[in-house]
């Protein structure tokens, strides 16, 4: 029914709510934006200073405090230092509150340093993670240069970290055998605070730990630290008042552990987290992250499948300090074989590597016409991806030298689309018009360096003659992703825990 004026009442009250919907959004951004405008002038220069005076006068207990100690050997700490740690920690506290953070809740009960030499904190997102390291005053482990930074330096190194240096080609093994040291003493140096996972993440899972934490086979404590505020971490940060929570899992084995038995810790330490996080747990990791987002001249797509093979490469133990050796020699291997398809026996021998089941998944990821065979020159390229993500061209120029014919040293368009179609990880792949602007003069096969003419002509090639000719190719980068950290976490991939 239509008033006189043949306006429907029903639709001129929806289009009042609708206005006074927009004005109350319109006010309510309007105060706060005048909330945060004058937050910044008047509360923020305040929180300011007091956190700089803090962490200025944390100094000199620091440097007082260190005075004397080795950096090698551990003795008992005596009462004046006892009374220093315990004013660094009022100090780092009151720092944290000028932050924003009024309210940190424990749950729990650390170990000692006799029950559990490390723990391990998950998930890390931020640099305010740091806050249980004032808190405890535990070890971490970072890189050797942060030592020399003014003020924080002096910090760094009241709370004894095990250094890395990058410099120093055998810093990593050094690193190991540090920790190993210390986790091994009895209790008697402080405990190691390990973030696992090995990177940031948004903590809407647990990425696959990384074994550091797990190698020294000594009880290790699983540490959760939280901020559950409404607004997500950031956001509430920003308007005032945060609030960080951890808690302490009652996990933690009294004895120690051989090889075999480290993966089992691995994966209760992981799952340990996960309950109390209520989050899933994915077999996926940081290594995968840096490979689905590496810069070179093409991009993954979402649904590639080198993310798996790259788990397998790691789970097969291919992927070794001399990986650019292997590499090599995989690749002369290969030329040599002239596209002679293997077996799932042959490929072992190739590998040198008994057959398993995470081998016969391999294999399974190159054998696409499904009758038990396989072309080795496939498993290199896709090995070359992972091993270098971010040198294409290196890449490119290995699959050419496989496949290329030895009278002409060139290619032709089915050979290009199984190299391209092994980089990027995909079933299918369309490249005749790319192969078509390579080949200027039709005689149906291209050269290496013609490839990289062309590359160097125009270095977006494959925006214009992949992407747009190939559906589903999706950046994957975290902002695509479902779960903002790594592209093909689909649900069949992650274990839901009950």
């Amino acid at each position: 029914m239509k008033s006189e004026l043949g306006v429907d009442p029903h639709r001129k009250h929806v289009s009042l709510i609708w206005r006074n919907a927009l004005f109350n959004i319109s006010l309510c951004v309007c105060v706060f934006s005048l909330q945060i405008g004058l937050m910044t002038v008047t509360l923020f220069p305040i929180r300011l200073f007091i956190a700089a005076f803090m962490m200025l006068l944390a100094w000199p207990f620091a440097f007082i405090g260190s005075v004397g100690r080795s950096e090698t050997a551990v003795e008992p700490q005596c009462l004046w230092r006892k009374l220093v740690d315990v004013v660094l920690r009022t100090i780092m506290r009151v720092m944290w509150f000028a932050g924003g953070f009024h309210w940190i809740s424990i749950k729990g009960r650390q170990a000692l340093p006799a029950e559990a030499p490390i723990l391990t904190l998950g998930p890390h997102s931020s640099y305010f993670d740091a806050i249980p390291v004032t808190m405890t005053m535990a070890s971490i482990v970072m890189k050797a240069e942060s030592k020399d930074i003014p003020v924080w330096g002096t910090l760094i190194k009241y709370i004894r970290p095990v250094f890395v240096s990058r410099s120093d080609q055998d810093s990593r093994r050094k690193t190991v055998e540090e920790i190993k040291r210390r986790a091994r003493s009895g209790g008697d140096w402080p405990q190691i605070m390990i973030f696992p996972e090995g990177t940031c993440t948004n903590r809407t899972c647990l990425i696959t730990f990384k074994p550091g934490a797990f190698i020294p086979a000594v009880p290790v404590q699983p540490v959760v630290i939280r901020y559950p505020n409404k607004l997500g971490f950031m956001d509430d940060h920003t308007g005032g008042v945060s609030h960080s929570q951890m808690s302490y899992s009652s996990t933690s084995e009294k004895q120690g552990y051989n090889q075999n038995q480290m993966s089992l810790l691995y994966v209760r330490t992981d799952s340990d987290e996960c309950v109390a996080l209520q989050v899933p747990v994915t077999d996926y990791s940081y290594e995968d992250c840096q490979l689905a987002m590496a810069e070179g001249q093409i991009r993954l797509p979402v649904d590639t499948c080198l993310l798996e093979f790259a788990k397998l490469v790691r789970s097969l133990g291919l992927k070794r300090v001399n990986s650019e050796k292997l590499l090599q020699d995989y690749g002369k291997r290969a030329r040599k074989l002239q596209g002679q398809r293997l077996s799932l026996e042959d490929f072992s021998q190739f590998l040198e590597l008994p057959v398993s089941d995470e081998l016969r998944h391999m294999f399974a990821l190159f054998d696409e016409n499904e009758d038990h065979s396989m072309d080795v020159r496939e498993f290199v390229i896709a090995f070359s991806v992972v091993c270098r993500p971010a040198k294409t061209l290196d890449t490119i120029r290995l699959a050419f030298q496989m496949f290329e014919a030895e009278e002409d040293g060139a290619i032709t368009e089915n050979e290009l689309m199984c190299i391209l179609r092994t980089a990027l990880g995909v079933g299918e792949l369309k490249v005749s018009r790319l192969f078509r602007a390579i080949d200027e003069e039709d005689s149906g096969k291209i050269s290496f360096e013609s490839f990289r003419e062309f590359v160097d002509q125009h270095p977006d090639f494959a925006e214009q003659y992949l992407y747009s000719d190939n559906a589903g190719f999706g950046s994957s980068s975290p902002s695509h992703a479902a779960n903002g950290f790594c592209a093909d976490f689909s649900p069949s991939e992650q274990k839901k825990l009950d």
